[in-house]
């Protein structure tokens, strides 16, 4: 699937869970781990805030991009953000959504002007 550049440099965004694995299977704790480096993949929550609306997201980093100095509540950027919409059947349901990936997760600073 096509993944689509997400564009952060007029966003505010926040760290509202701090890293964590990536869990590929939940019955079996299996850690998801990047296809092509192998790299354990890292999950953190944030709340992306842009043109007065907000979103709390999930975004997928591999392990080596998580940077020191991460704090909940404060600002936080993610170079190479993308999102890529799936869908898939599971249990017979159809399910769909947007995965988002970035390339590291580090401290960050409001956009200029201050918040949204």
């Amino acid at each position: 699937m096509r993944t689509i550049r997400v564009e952060t440099t007029s966003a505010t965004i926040l760290l509202t869970e701090a890293p964590e694995p990536k869990v590929r299977d939940r019955q079996t704790g299996e850690v998801a781990k990047d296809a092509v480096s192998g790299e354990t993949l890292m999950k953190v929550g944030v709340a992306y805030i842009d043109e007065g609306e907000s979103s709390l997201i999930h975004v997928t980093v591999p392990e080596s991009g998580v940077t020191d100095g991460l704090a909940l509540g404060s600002p936080v950027s993610l170079p190479g953000l993308v999102a890529r919409p799936w869908d898939s059947v599971f249990n017979g349901q159809q399910r769909h959504g947007i995965a988002y990936r970035a390339a590291a997760v580090a401290p960050g600073a409001l956009p200029t002007g201050g918040q949204n």
